[in-house]
């Protein structure tokens, strides 16, 4: 941020996207293994999504691992789920200290049990914060979402369990693999400037932010900046200007 620019809290969103890509980018900048990326990565989303809840955010997601990051090779997503199962048994008190409530979106098959298993103590863990939501999209895809969501109405309906004219927009969310409402800005790092399968019903009105910055180098100040964009942009969901 600039000297003299100021953020607003009353125009704070309300559900923060990041797709949180470069971290192996970063690491092979500096000459390191990816895997160090990673796990910088993985630091930086726990100092940074603590900056972002106190900021008035009531909703964080961010996109850990795709469905399709299963295609690299064996021992980066090996690396990768240990990561995920040490951080997430090691950081469970982290989390719940300071009041964030974790939950996680996508598909359990083909996650070990280990992993998921780690998922779940984690929720479980911190099921009853109220200092702001986390949810970590892990063998997440929007497709794949869409598709899960499609499967659940029609199993449903079949059971005479929902009225399908009663459908609108609002209510698929609660359909979704978690309800959290739309997504009001969008970050990508890394200087990729497109969306890869992330969230795709959420975003349908998000603002996009993308920045060069890589993820382990994306702390409170690059946040803040994103931020001031955002809260700067004539932002009118198809409807009147908000600015």
């Amino acid at each position: 941020m600039k000297r003299g620019e100021k953020i607003f809290m009353n125009k704070i969103p309300r559900h923060v996207a990041i797709i949180m890509d470069g971290n192996g980018r970063w690491a092979t900048r500096q000459g390191k293994k990816r895997t160090e990326g990673h796990y910088a990565g993985y630091n930086r989303l726990k100092e940074v999504a603590l900056h972002i809840l106190s900021k008035g955010v009531k909703v964080l997601s961010v996109f850990a691992f795709s469905t399709e990051n299963f295609k690299r090779s064996k021992d980066e997503v090996e690396y990768l789920m240990n990561l995920f199962i040490k951080g997430f048994t090691k950081d469970r008190h982290y989390f719940f200290d300071n009041n964030v409530k974790v939950v996680f979106s996508g598909r359990k098959e083909p996650l070990k049990d280990n992993v998921y298993k780690a998922m779940m103590e984690l929720e479980e863990a911190t099921k009853e914060c109220d200092g702001g939501i986390l949810n970590i999209c892990l063998n997440y895809g929007g497709q794949a979402e869409m598709v899960d969501t499609c499967k659940k109405l029609c199993k449903l309906y079949k059971e005479d369990k929902i009225d399908i004219d009663s459908l609108n927009e609002e209510e698929m969310y609660k359909y979704l693999y978690n309800d959290l409402g739309s997504v009001d800005l969008m970050i990508r790092t890394s200087g990729e400037c497109r969306i890869s399968n992330f969230m795709l019903y959420n975003i349908a009105y998000a603002e996009l932010y993308f920045t060069s910055t890589c993820f382990p180098d994306f702390d409170n100040d690059e946040f803040d900046k994103a931020l001031l964009e955002y809260q700067n942009r004539n932002i009118t969901k198809g409807g009147n200007s908000k600015k």
